[in-house]
């Protein structure tokens, strides 16, 4: 029998954390992080400002300088050749930092960038990739503004185009640092969908939301506070209702509203 497997199942996370530090300047935000995120599933990361989500996240993806070892699938990530790293890990980073030097690119052009992993070197985009892009900016309502330029469009469309591109890599695993930033509550509800769609796809999706009621609807929470992670469990699960009410000092309390886990205050 196959040690990854247990009745059939992959148990083989799809990211894994082992002893992750991470010093910013002179100070150290992330502190020996032990993490197992399951795949095909959908972990939200929670906390309080500062806590070392984002920071956490950007360690896991390689993206940030780190001590201790992070595995994609099983594998060492430095081991993984980059072009194969970028085919199974899609990023998309917080308000699309980084991203002003696309603001003259056109939205098709700007998700296409998501099929370079999947193209040979100044090759022309295939029909596979087309129609990626295509599903991609359909997903997110934003086909209409394909030959548009970037720097044209409000906030919330911004957030709608990159997650589009984060889309059009079909990667297995989807890393989002804060992807609601923006976005109106009913292009929140909207990503909510397509987080849940792509989990019934079997790929997984990793967030760092602040918006506590989105995190509650994901599989997993990863609770965390002063650069630790304090608890990982079932977004059902009464400990991490505890934990997620510690974490903000009891000014929240989690309840059952018409079949969903809401996060009010006291």
């Amino acid at each position: 029998m196959n040690p990854n497997t247990l009745n059939g199942t992959s148990t083989t996370p799809a990211l894994e954390a082992r002893g992750v530090s991470a010093t910013l300047g002179a100070t150290e935000v992330l502190h020996h992080i032990d993490l197992r995120l399951s795949a095909g599933r959908w972990t939200s990361i929670v906390g309080p400002n500062g806590a070392g989500k984002s920071t956490l996240l950007k360690a896991m993806a390689g993206l940030l300088a780190h001590r201790g070892e992070v595995l994609l699938f099983g594998e060492m990530q430095g081991k993984v050749p980059a072009r194969v790293r970028a085919q199974r890990l899609s990023w998309l980073g917080q308000s699309g930092t980084g991203e002003g030097s696309a603001d003259d690119l056109m939205v098709y052009d700007v998700a296409m960038l998501g099929r370079l992993p999947h193209q040979r070197w100044l090759a022309a985009p295939s029909v596979a990739d087309r129609e990626a892009v295509e599903r991609a900016l359909r997903s997110t309502q934003a086909w209409d503004w394909r030959d548009r330029p970037l720097g044209q469009l409000s906030g919330g469309e911004r957030q709608r185009v990159l997650l589009a591109r984060a889309l059009a890599v079909e990667a297995e695993l989807l890393l989002m640092d804060e992807p609601l930033a923006n976005l109106d509550p009913p292009h929140q509800a909207d990503w909510m969908q397509t987080a849940r769609a792509l989990v019934a796809q079997g790929k997984t999706v990793v967030s760092v939301l602040h918006e506590l009621p989105m995190a509650l609807a994901a599989d997993e929470l990863v609770v965390m506070n002063h650069g630790r992670v304090v608890h990982h469990g079932g977004c059902s699960d009464p400990a991490t209702h505890t934990a997620l009410e510690q974490v903000f000092d009891h000014r929240i309390r989690v309840h059952r509203v018409a079949d969903q886990w809401i996060a009010l205050p006291r």
